[in-house]
């Protein structure tokens, strides 16, 4: 029984010794990288950028075409002159053009993207309404028209 019980105390003993010993921390930290300060802008390149954009809205502001435009007439006979403003209305912009999806056959509710032909459910979507595909992956959202 005792070499037992001198197993039992060693035992006990090393674990009672392990508890004791502070762990090092740090060793499993990984050290954090620093940043590169950050560039500030001194007030000469404010003013330079502040310029620029004025200089934009300026030609902004030059190429917008007028909403309306009016126009007066000179009366030929009467005694009291008419004011005959016309207005002409401004151009609609012309909107992009979606493309539509294809139905999957045999699956209500489900239809295949126009832009790489996978699987997208549409169920509940009414017809004719503009949504996002979540299968794109190209540049921009990949908006579709569900048919």
């Amino acid at each position: 029984m005792t070499p037992r019980f001198s197993a039992v105390i060693a035992t006990f003993s090393c674990i009672l010794f392990a508890s004791c010993v502070p762990y090092d921390e740090s060793k499993d930290k990984k050290k954090a990288t620093k940043n590169p300060p950050q560039k500030t802008v001194t007030s000469a390149e404010q003013q330079k950028l502040q310029a620029q954009r004025d200089a934009m809205k300026e030609k902004q502001d030059t190429t917008k075409p007028e909403d309306v435009k009016p126009t007066t007439t000179e009366p030929t006979g009467g005694s009291v002159p008419q004011n005959n403003t016309t207005t002409t209305p401004a151009t609609p912009e012309k909107r992009p053009e979606y493309k539509f999806a294809n139905k999957v056959p045999g699956k209500d509710g489900f239809v295949f993207s126009p832009y790489n032909n996978k699987v997208v459910d549409v169920r509940d979507i009414p017809s004719g309404t503009l949504v996002q595909d979540p299968t794109y992956t190209g540049e921009g959202k990949g908006y579709f028209r569900v048919p």
